[in-house]
């Protein structure tokens, strides 16, 4: 593998960028240290450059929010032909990010294309507007199978694999690569809990992350648990109407919204938190899960977000509530952590194998898994199954 391009619509950097945008960039820099040429066209923000390199990829910004497909693809094309942001390109493999929508960059690439899927978004497409759901769900349910019916995907669950199945990709071309997770530089424990009974949540601050939910336990649990607070980590446009939600409940003093903050404070506030929450209403694997994990920090959330029941084993490395059919089940979710924080000894048994579950992922092993997936395409395979997190095994199966 000599030279790869990656395809996404926001990088780490943008305000409202998160753990699809962190998983990519982390593979892009393990296949920079392997001596691959890595290309990242992104859209652009704010105070971002139009180019720079960062951590070995280098990365080309252009186009807002919709824009940034089609420039994309304008771009791709002209860097074949010798000219504009990425003059000169000639990618072995190109991996085709599908936040909803994808690039549909097989059309210009002229390499083999990945097309890779975090979740699929039927729930989330209602918030973009009546017109715009409906248009949105068409091109990635019906129209994206279509186009790339012969193309490798790659999924991060194995749930989210189940749901490429169900619109109509074939099975043997979805190939599923767990998230990585890079060491704490400091790692929780007993010493580092609070004093006082504390949740966490680590996410972006968007509506379909239901951190609402969180806010209404806290309020339910605040009748028991008088000195219980919930850490909010993390931002997004969606925090004004959070605050909001907390005056109406009365809990200003139990809640801290501490916005976006660094990997180290990252994870002190995880490290001192006893159980962390995650009532997303879909979710491809739930990053912040093994990021708390590593802390020793169990995680409830909803068995119908799909991408917990891979990340989370219930009652082994946390708790899911709820059902498969029901998005929310708030009671259920207050019970859960209501028992947890009461619970020390289920709650240090729960954390502490959440903890040894942790090792077994790593940023390192995940762009190995994506690089055997690439390398396959680029010889005309397609990989399908869980590649394993092991450095030396093999995908489950390829097919030529």
């Amino acid at each position: 593998m000599r030279e790869v391009l990656l395809l996404c619509w926001r990088d780490t950097g943008h305000p409202q960028g998160g753990g699809s945008e962190r998983y990519l960039e982390q593979v892009g820099a393990g296949l920079a240290r392997r001596g691959v040429r890595v290309t990242l066209r992104t859209a652009s923000y704010p105070g971002a450059p139009a180019r720079e390199t960062v951590d070995g990829i280098q990365i080309s910004r252009g186009g807002g929010r919709l824009s940034v497909y089609p420039r994309a693809l304008a771009a791709v094309a002209a860097g074949r032909l010798g000219f504009g942001p990425l003059r000169g390109i000639n990618p072995d493999a190109v991996v085709d990010t599908q936040n909803g929508i994808p690039f549909f960059s097989r059309l210009v690439a002229g390499a083999p294309v990945t097309l890779l899927v975090h979740h699929c978004h039927r729930e989330q497409w209602p918030v973009a507007g009546p017109v715009m759901a409906k248009i949105g769900w068409w091109l990635e349910s019906t129209v994206s199978p279509r186009v790339h019916r012969r193309n490798q995907y790659l999924t991060v669950s194995l749930p989210s694999a189940d749901e490429l199945v169900a619109l109509g990709v074939d099975r043997d071309r979805v190939a599923v690569v767990r998230n990585g997770a890079s060491p704490a530089a400091s790692v929780g424990g007993a010493h580092t809990r609070t004093s006082y009974p504390s949740l966490s949540v680590l996410s972006r601050l968007v509506p379909h992350k239901q951190i609402e939910d969180a806010l209404a336990v806290v309020a339910t649990l605040r009748r028991q648990l008088p000195d219980l607070h919930l850490d909010v980590v993390g931002g997004g446009w969606w925090e004004e109407n959070l605050r909001e939600r907390v005056r109406e409940l009365g809990i200003e003093g139990a809640v801290t919204f501490h916005g976006h903050v660094d990997e180290d404070r990252k994870h002190e506030l995880l490290g001192r938190s006893w159980v962390h929450v995650m009532p997303s209403r879909k979710e491809g694997w739930g990053l912040a899960v093994v990021e708390a994990a590593q802390h020793g920090v169990p995680t409830v959330g909803y068995r119908s977000s799909k991408g917990l029941t891979d990340s989370i084993i219930d009652g082994v490395t946390g708790v899911l509530v709820g059902s498969e059919g029901n998005d929310r089940d708030v009671p259920a979710l207050t019970d859960a952590i209501g028992e947890l924080l009461l619970d020390a000894d289920v709650r240090a048994d729960l954390g502490e194998k959440a903890r040894v579950r942790a090792l077994e992922f790593s940023w390192e092993q995940c762009a190995q898994g994506v690089e055997s997936v690439l390398v396959a395409s680029a010889l005309g395979a397609h990989v399908s199954g869980l590649v394993s997190s092991s450095p030396q095994a093999p995908a489950e199966s390829a097919h030529y």
